[in-house]
């Protein structure tokens, strides 16, 4: 039976976002992840947590300008000081609130960066997030995101970053897998997701093209969730949608889960 997280950075958003736990819960998740939980009192968010034992299974490492359309921080050359700055929030955040993964999204560099500098900035990186992750028991994700929605993204293919994450052998790295974004760049996942289930650390997903839940685009997730458990996948399975109406109005393809 898969298990599901919901991202309350995209869910339950017409309530405040600490209000958000408590419905996650009570609509029937077994977990709960935020994209970016660094505007928040982590003491506060640890708290709720503990209140609905909701456990806390996904979180990413800041990204400097990237939400804001820059090109953020991981895989560009120069902004190295902005990303030790950005590691030392991750950690003081990850500390008091212990989620089972951490991702580092790599960003868009500017057409002008080398690639070749900005695999190596996008390397040296991932060894110093590493460190945060290996010192406190988290696992460390890389996220391929389509060039669609985020033009010029660094890694947009998950061949892309499974062959960096073997390029990294003296670090645990795993590949964050969302449903959207590969259904987006490489469309057949029922028979993509056998050949990598192994190098597999997460799931994600929201339905193609729109980003919405499960029903308003065009993949079958019937399919998937049943192939998941068929493959063995013991890890969680992220909704990250954007809800048409209101997120408790949006859970009909989660009923025959709970």
């Amino acid at each position: 039976m898969p298990k599901f997280s919901a991202n309350i950075s995209t869910l339950f958003r017409e309530y405040p976002l600490i209000e958000r736990i408590g419905r996650v819960a009570d609509a029937g998740f077994d977990a709960v992840e935020i994209q970016f939980p660094y505007g928040e009192d982590p003491l506060t968010l640890k708290a709720e947590l503990g209140v609905h034992r909701m456990p806390l299974v996904l979180m990413n490492f800041p990204v400097g300008d990237l939400i804001q359309g820059g090109e953020g921080l991981a895989a560009v050359p120069g902004r190295e000081a902005d990303f030790e700055s950005a590691l030392l929030e991750a950690r003081e955040f990850a500390e008091v609130l212990q989620p089972q993964a951490m991702n580092l999204l790599a960003g868009r560099p500017a057409p002008h960066h080398h690639r070749k500098l900005c695999e190596a900035a996008f390397k040296a990186s991932l060894h110093k997030a590493w460190q945060v992750t290996r010192d406190l028991g988290i696992k460390l994700l890389i996220e391929p995101v389509n060039t669609v929605d985020l033009p010029g993204f660094f890694l947009s293919g998950s061949q892309q970053a499974l062959d960096l994450i073997d390029a990294l052998p003296d670090i645990e790295l795993a590949l964050q897998y969302d449903l959207y974004h590969m259904q987006m760049m490489e469309s057949d996942l029922a028979t993509r997701l056998p050949a990598i289930i192994e190098q597999i650390g997460h799931i994600q997903f929201s339905d193609v093209p729109d980003r919405r839940e499960p029903g308003y685009g065009n993949i079958d997730f019937d399919q998937i969730f049943n192939l998941l458990d068929a493959l063995g996948y013991q890890g969680y399975i992220g909704a990250e949608y954007f809800p048409v109406a209101p997120t408790s109005n949006s859970l009909a393809w989660l009923n025959p889960y709970r």
